[in-house]
């Protein structure tokens, strides 16, 4: 094998251990881009940054004397073509948004594809360090951090059993949830009456003890309770 073929494999194969590493990540938590998807993302951007680094493989001799290459554009339309592929990716649930931490990963998986690419071996393995730790100790200490849950909640009463509004407000109260955004709307012909807010409290916990209540109480006919977030 020439140098040249010797040191493009180099680039594709550390564009794909690099991409399989962060896919492998997003796949074990059962994310809709993982492994084969961010493999792929960070081979392409490879490829794609190969044919400007080796032009004068496919630029006919002597033309690059009067043509001149900016690798950076190159770049610049793989992330430009990235950012299609990470919308797709982003899905929204009712009011709630999911899938932009997917999007992201993604996003950095080109960059990384293109830094493989271009040769840059040390940016690439850090990034792919830090991408990893990102994805994976942050996440352990988002769960360790005190965080407020918010959610989007949704409740339907018949329209002759609608539970007051100050009743709904000292259900949720009890609960340890405060209450913002709250709307109200008619379903179905007007056959059925329904509560829409945010929510807010200072534990995952309570929603599982306010769905127990609504659950319980003979006048409601649905509710949702929809977490936010990624």
């Amino acid at each position: 094998m020439k140098g040249d073929e010797l040191e493009i494999v180099t680039h594709l194969l550390v564009a794909t251990l690099a991409g399989g590493l962060i896919g492998l990540e997003r796949s074990y938590h059962g994310r809709p881009a993982g492994f084969r998807t961010h493999t792929l993302v960070c081979v392409a951007s490879s490829l794609l940054m190969l044919v400007t680094i080796y032009s004068s493989r496919w630029f006919p001799a002597g033309s690059l004397q009067t043509v001149q290459i900016d690798p950076t554009r190159m770049a610049q339309g793989i992330m430009t073509g990235i950012g299609f592929l990470g919308a797709g990716v982003i899905l929204r649930e009712g009011l709630s948004v999911r899938g932009l931490t997917t999007a992201a990963s993604i996003w950095v998986t080109a960059a990384i594809g293109i830094l493989a690419g271009i040769g840059f071996y040390f940016p690439t393995a850090v990034a792919t360090a830090l991408t990893l730790g990102v994805l994976t100790v942050f996440r352990r200490i988002e769960a360790w951090m005190p965080a407020q849950l918010y959610a989007h909640f949704q409740v339907r009463f018949p329209r002759d059993g609608v539970m007051p509004e100050k009743e709904l407000r000292e259900l949720v109260g009890r609960f340890d949830f405060t209450i913002a955004n709250l709307s109200y709307q008619l379903e179905d012909g007007g056959r059925f009456f329904e509560y829409r807010m945010v929510i807010r409290a200072k534990s995952p916990k309570h929603a599982s003890r306010l769905a127990q209540a609504l659950e319980q109480t003979q006048s409601v006919v649905e509710f949702r309770i929809a977490p936010t977030g990624d």
